[in-house]
This record gives structure tokens, sequence and C-alpha cells, in this order.
């Protein structure tokens, strides 16, 4: 799910138009949507879910992966089809 959002921010950043970095934050702000919004989203659409299973998923999968491979990985492709 960090992949597909980081896309919608880099469609959004170019969108708008802004710098290199300005897709790039919308890139890394977008991926991280799913582990902020998610573990309160659940809480409230599925009450009776197992919180180990959605904070574990939300925590120890995609926010590590964001900070070891997602944030290069944007930053390139901003760089890439910004020209920046």
């Amino acid at each position: 799910m960090p992949i597909v959002g980081s896309l919608f921010g880099l469609a959004i950043g170019l969108l708008l138009g802004v710098s290199t970095g300005g897709v790039a934050l919308f890139m890394v702000l977008s991926a991280s949507a799913s582990y902020i919004a998610v573990p309160a989203a659940m809480r409230v659409a599925l009450p009776q879910a197992d919180p180990a299973v959605y904070l574990t998923l939300s925590l120890r999968v995609t926010f590590p992966f964001n900070l070891t491979l997602g944030i290069p990985l944007y930053i390139a492709l901003a760089s890439s089809f910004t020209g920046g």
C-alpha cells in the first residue's frame, strides 16, 4: 500500500507543479497515510478486530519499509520525473 499511496502523491505533486522536494514530500506523506490512519480507522470500522494484527502490519512492516527502502525510492522517482 505505501507504494500505491506514493504513486498518488507523485501524480498530485506533478499536477500541482511543485519542486522535486515537494513531489518527494507528497510521496512520503501519501505513503505514510497507510500506517497513520489505518489503526484509527480499523478501530472504528471493526471494533471486534484484533489490534495486534493491524498494528503489527502498520508499524512493523510498513513503517520500516518506508524508512529503509521507501523514502530513497520516492526521492529517486521524484527526481526522475521532475528532472531535479
